[in-house]
Parts: structure tokens; sequence; C-alpha cells
């Protein structure tokens, strides 16, 4: 018993002599952050307190947290990528990171995670950058409440707030992103969740992400974004009770969907932009309990998409509901709530008599003549749309709601 206790004592006395605390400040004996990497120890902590520190190229090699008191701003002034970090089970915690240099070669991050798992950035303030966060080929980590203010003004010369390349098993989960290229960006990322988070103001996406199979998209904001959310080339995507809001121009949507199999579009909201969901070539997809509100299209549906499911959205007060521009639907539209229906509920169970058929003549007629639009009020095409009703030519006669509801859905 006695040499077990001796034992034990020893294995604490060996922690603590591994587990140290680094101070660094701007009148300490360690008065950087590289001279206080160079240092540590593994699985040390370095405690970055309240200064200015003029400092790029900082690479993380061991294992190491890395905590800033007080947000010390860590200024790259320009010349290059701040830090980079190499090792496995790095946690970088409270820095205040500014002037990331920009390249038209390389892409220069304020913080770089590069081959490395077990990781935790969180906590950042980033201003005056290039790219912001860039996870690459790293896996089993976090990117925790940052926020990332760019200062983009064209695509050419600006980079992406958050991106990851070739990762997986990354959760992002409560960063503010505005004033980049990107807001969020995924590319060859499997498995990750990206979760209340609010991305706006972007130049062009404020969510972008390809070939990026299984990941969960929660409970996010996009808003006022250049072009809306970009989702190519990907599978089995969960997009549950995000919010695409106000995102406005000739070449813009809340989201675009492109190569999308096998994914679930549930309880978003669609509100204010120029198409709710643009829609090219993505199959099999589950849209149900989400709101389109006050798009101008909720629903444009390029061509080539077949065997997916709307079932019980709110489609309200749009310009128009349903785009389609093929004769050929296998599409199922049932128990939606439609703010243009007409028809009547005899027995008052909720379900329409009628059924309703959301494509009109006069938007298949718009998307080959733009210029059309100029007539949307008018009675001539009141008259044309009813006449599609009766008759179906240029829609397909099968794209219908055989039970619409009466009521707007609440859940």
């Amino acid at each position: 018993m006695k040499h077990l206790t001796v034992f034990f004592i020893a294995i604490l006395m060996a922690g603590n002599a591994i587990a140290q605390t680094i101070e660094v400040c701007t009148s300490c004996p360690i008065s950087t952050l590289k001279s206080a990497i160079e240092k540590a120890k593994d699985f040390d902590t370095i405690l970055v307190k309240k200064g200015n520190y003029k400092e790029h190229g900082i690479i993380v090699n061991k294992p190491l947290t890395i905590v800033g008191k007080n947000y010390p701003v860590i200024d790259g002034q320009s010349k290059g990528e701040i830090i980079t970090i190499t090792a496995d089970n790095v946690t970088v915690d409270g820095l205040f990171i500014i002037n990331v240099g920009t390249s038209y070669t390389e892409d220069y991050a304020a913080i770089r995670v590069k081959n490395s798992k077990n990781f935790t950035i969180q906590n950042l303030v980033l201003e005056k950058l290039f790219f912001g966060i860039y996870i690459e080929k790293s896996r089993d980590g976090k990117v925790f409440h940052n926020k990332i203010i760019g200062d983009a003004v064209e695509e050419y010369n600006s980079g992406n707030g958050i991106q990851l390349w070739h990762s997986k098993n990354v959760e992002i989960e409560h960063n503010f992103v505005q004033h980049v290229r990107d807001g969020i960006y995924l590319e060859f990322s499997t498995f990750c969740t990206i979760k209340n988070n609010v991305s706006s103001l972007n130049i062009r996406y404020g969510l972008h992400f390809m070939f990026s199979n299984d990941d969960t998209y929660q409970d996010n904001t996009f808003e006022n974004n250049g072009a809306g959310v970009a989702v190519m080339f990907s599978k089995r995507i969960k997009m549950y009770n995000n919010i695409f809001k106000e995102n406005w121009g000739t070449a813009s949507y809340g989201m675009l969907l492109k190569e999308i199999n096998d994914a679930e579009i549930i309880g978003n909201i669609f509100e204010d932009n120029t198409i709710g969901i643009n829609i090219e070539g993505s199959n099999r997809i589950t849209y149900k309990h989400n709101d389109f509100k006050n798009n101008g299209w909720a629903i444009k549906v390029r061509g080539a998409c077949y065997t997916n499911h709307f079932f019980e959205n709110n489609f309200l007060y749009n310009s128009f509901d349903i785009a389609y521009n093929s004769k050929v639907n296998d599409n199922v539209f049932n128990r939606n709530y439609w703010s243009n229906y007409t028809g009547y509920d005899l027995d008052k169970n909720g379900v329409g008599d009628v059924p309703y058929r959301p494509v009109k003549l006069f938007s298949y007629i718009v998307n080959r003549t733009p210029e059309t639009i100029i007539l949307l009020r008018s009675m001539f095409i009141d008259i044309i749309d009813f006449s599609e009703k009766v008759s179906p030519v240029f829609t397909p006669d099968n794209l219908l709601d055989k039970n619409p509801l009466t009521k707007q859905i609440t859940w």
C-alpha cells in the first residue's frame, strides 16, 4: 500500500512538472508569443497578457493551450500568415488578431490549422484579414464563439471567413462573420456540424460548400449576402431551422442547390429573397416545415430534379410560388399551405377540396423572357394564368398539391 501511495505521488508530481504556465507580456522576460512557444514544453499553457504584439509567422508545433487575457492584440503588420498550428491537441483562446497579409498566390490566414486533430479555436476576434480561420486536412476540432470582420470589397482580392478543406468531424458553432468573400466555406469536408452561426453582408456567399457529404447545418442565419448560400455536389446534407433572408440581386437567391442528393431541408425560413431556393440537378430531397415568405420566387426548379418531396411547407405571399422549366415531373407536393390558394373546404377538415396548381403560366413566360415581369400585376396575366389552370399546356399537368391546407401551418 505504501509503495502504491508513493507511486501516485510521483505521478502527480511529474504531471505538475510537465504542465506549466508561461506568461507573456510586453515587460516580461518572455515578451513574444514566438519565444514562449519555443520555451514551452508539451501541454504547457501560455498566458498572453493585454498588450500589442507585432508578430507573424507564428508556428505552434507542440500541444499547447494559448490563452489571451483581456484580448491582447497580435498584429501581423500585413506581412503574411499570423498563426499556423501543425500539432495535435492545441487550443487558442481569447486573442485579437489583425492585419493578415494579402497575396494572390497564397491563402494567408489569421489562424491556420494544418494536419492537426483535437484542436479548439475559440473566443477570437479577427479583423483586417485575408482568410480568417483556415482548417486544412484536420479533424476532430472545434471552432467556437469567434468574431470575424473583414473589409472585403471585391471577390478577387478577398478570402473567406471560416474555411475547411479536406477535414472531418469539425464543429463550427456560435461564430459571427461579416464582410469577407464567403462567410463559411467547406470543400471535401465530411461529418461536420455548422450551428448557431451568423453570416451576413459578405461579398459572395454566406455559406458555400462543395463535395462535402454528411454535414449538418442548423440554426444559422444567412442574411443580406451577395448571392446567398450555395450548396453543391454533396450528399446526405441536413439543413435544419436556418434563416435565409434578404439576399437580393439578379443572380441572387436564399439558397442554390446544385447536384445535391438524399438531403433533408426542414424547418427553415426563406424570406425576402429574389429566389428562395434555386434547384438544379438535385434529387431525393425532403422539404418539410419550411416557410417561404415574400420572395420573388419561392422555389425555382431549373431541371433534372426528381423524386423530391415538398410536404407541409408554408408558401406566403411570394410573387411566384414555383417556377418549372420542364413538362416532366415526378416531384410530390402534398399538404402545403399556399396563400394564393382560392379553393374551398366544404367539409371543414382543413384540406382544400380542389387541388392547387402552383406553377403559373406567367412564371414560365418570365423564365424565358425576363422583361415581361413588368406585366406582373396586369389583368391580362390573370387571364392567361387562369387558362393554364383549366387546360395545362406549358406547365406539368401532374405538378399539383392534391391536399392543399386552408390554414397556415404552425410548428
